[in-house]
This record gives C-alpha cells, structure tokens and sequence, in this order.
C-alpha cells in the first residue's frame, strides 16, 4: 500500500470528514471508497468506448429504443 499526500482546500477537507464521519468510518476508508468508485466508472466509460468504436451504430440505437420502451411499459398506467 502507498502513501499518498492530498493538498486539498480547508473547505473540501472539512465536508470529506464529515462525509466519512456519516458513514462511520476513517478518511482513509473514505478516500479509498471514492477512488475505487472513480476507477471503476472510468473503466467502464473506457470499455464502452471500445465498445462503441467497433459496434454499429445503428444497432446500439436499436438497443437503447428497446430498453427506453422496457424501462417505460412498467410507468404507463
């Protein structure tokens, strides 16, 4: 594991210790959490990317019609 020094303004570093205090756990774990979270939504955007690079358009927008029409049918009354 590394060490890692933050300079972070006082404002920032007060609502992150609050933040973490809510949650009940350190600063540490806090930052740990939110750099994991950051990691993996950044490989996910990354893999998509890769994704969408090699894919048709024309079916990706036939796959987003039919999860918008999925998400949908459960709202109609």
């Amino acid at each position: 594991m590394r060490v890692v020094t933050l300079r972070l303004p006082e404002d920032q570093h007060q609502r992150l210790k609050a933040m973490a205090q809510a949650r009940g756990i350190s600063l540490n774990k806090l930052f740990e959490q939110l750099t994991a979270q950051a990691l993996t939504e950044n490989d996910i955007e990354a893999r998509y990317r890769r994704l969408a690079a090699s894919g048709s358009a024309q079916r990706g927008l036939e796959l987003l019609d039919y999860i918008d029409k999925a998400g949908n049918s459960g709202l109609e009354k």
